[in-house]
């Protein structure tokens, strides 16, 4: 279970090590404007910042 575990963890670093190329790719290729790019990355850190507020992130809390 163990050796699974680390297997589906490489494949989840390896996919996570794409997205940059691919965020270059569609706005190198005009599929992404800059602002929609910058528009992304503020959900994200809104997203972000609302689950530290309600401690989400913690692995201790367990959802309702």
């Amino acid at each position: 279970m163990k050796a699974r575990v680390q297997e589906m963890q490489a494949k989840l670093v390896s996919a996570q090590a794409e997205v940059p190329m691919a965020i270059s790719a569609a706005l190198r290729d005009g599929n992404l404007g800059v602002l929609d790019y910058y528009r992304m990355e503020n959900i994200k850190a809104d997203t972000d910042m609302r689950n530290n507020i309600t401690g989400a992130d913690d692995p201790g809390l367990k959802p309702s």
